[in-house]
């Protein structure tokens, strides 16, 4: 074990020392925090849509200049409602006392809506006005839009840190078997406290990026304003993207360093690792299909089968309400898979990584005793 610590450690401080990390890391938080100011930045001018029934228009443009405000009057509430749901008005006034929307109206037209009304009323009648209520006529979809948008950027996020990890993971091995510092490291280490040690230090890299972004992107979507739309269990949703980072982690690293470890050279790298990158791309897809449809048939089962798990269920932790069992479930699938490919990996280098020379057949090294 302790050999294993052992390489962990000479992997972080070896990456972590480098300048390209460094700047990596500040490149992306400053991206991070870029993309939460974004929306406030490029958003261009509100516009609204809304309705009246038996209700005077309120003069919401003297209130919010850059605003655009565009009325329609309704005969009746039964003909305000079905505007509402057909999505041709953001909300309607019901006799100056309630207001109709389709699910959580929009903070700022809710806002505007609540102190343009109590100022009128007020100006007219000199007494104590009740505020407007608000009342949704279709299923809540509260947070609705803010959940597709987290789940996108989780499913970008998580495939372009387990991309990035994973081709490290392979580069390193081919670069010690190359230049033979593997036969002076297999003196000192067991094959697998080598192979062990490489894993967990890149992953711990891989960790330290993802808490980073999370942290950064936290922090500026609260200076924003930006986190006032997002859902309630945030912090429980951060916790399992981690755990589902490490256990994709875990087996996609374990197979690239398996693949890795029958080249001598790095201009063969790409070539043995196609076949994982391009499992890597159709999970990646996959997942980001699942995106706009996180409750669908397609993203239900295949959020149980491995390796696609490793980003597909998060995406749907994101994208709506999973039970817990089965998040449990899908992870101990993955769990069972990260386990079976540790155990292939390992074997696969141990075999492999001091044969040098030309490319092995992954058939003829699993035949080696």
């Amino acid at each position: 074990m302790n050999g294993l610590m052992l390489v962990a450690r000479r992997e972080i401080t070896t990456q972590i020392r480098t300048k390209g990390f460094l700047i990596g890391l500040l490149v992306t938080a400053l991206l991070v925090a870029a993309v939460s100011f974004a929306p406030k930045i490029f958003g261009g001018p509100t516009s609204y849509t809304l309705g009246t029934v038996n209700s005077q228009q309120l003069p919401l443009q003297a209130a919010a200049p850059d605003a655009e405000v565009t009325w329609r009057s309704f005969p009746d509430e039964n003909a305000a409602k079905q505007a509402v749901l057909a999505g041709d008005v953001d909300a309607v006034l019901v006799n100056g006392v309630k207001v109709l929307t389709d699910g959580e109206i929009d903070p700022q037209l809710g806002v505007l809506l609540q102190s343009v009304n109590k100022e009128t009323k007020l100006g007219a009648a000199g007494v104590s006005i009740p505020p407007l209520q608000m009342q949704s006529v279709g299923a809540d979809t509260r947070y609705e839009a803010a959940r597709a948008g987290i789940a996108v950027v989780l499913v970008l996020l998580l495939f372009m840190l387990l991309m990035g990890q994973v081709m490290m993971v392979a580069m390193g091995v081919v670069e010690e078997k190359g230049s033979r510092i593997v036969e002076i490291l297999l003196s000192t280490v067991r094959p697998w406290q080598l192979l062990g040690g490489k894993i967990i230090g890149l992953g711990v890299l891989g960790l330290i990026n993802l808490v980073t972004i999370a942290v950064v992107g936290l922090a500026a979507a609260m200076v924003s304003g930006l986190a006032a739309d997002f859902p309630p269990g945030i912090p429980g949703l951060l916790a399992g993207v981690l755990v589902w980072f490490i256990l994709g982690y875990a087996f996609f690293a374990t197979l690239s360093a398996a693949f890795a470890s029958l080249v001598s050279r790095q201009e063969e790298v790409s070539s043995v690792m196609t076949p994982l990158t391009m499992l890597i791309m159709v999970t990646y897809f996959v997942a980001f299909y699942t995106t706009n449809d996180a409750t669908g048939t397609l993203a239900t089962v295949l959020s149980y089968v491995p390796p696609f798990s490793a980003m597909i269920m998060p995406v749907r932790m994101a994208a709506t309400e999973v039970p817990l069992w089965q998040v449990g479930a899908s992870m101990a699938a993955m769990v069972v898979a990260v386990l079976a490919v540790l155990s292939f990996g390992a074997t696969v280098y141990q075999r492999a990584v001091l044969r040098t020379g030309a490319r092995l057949k992954l058939g003829d090294v699993l035949r080696t005793r």
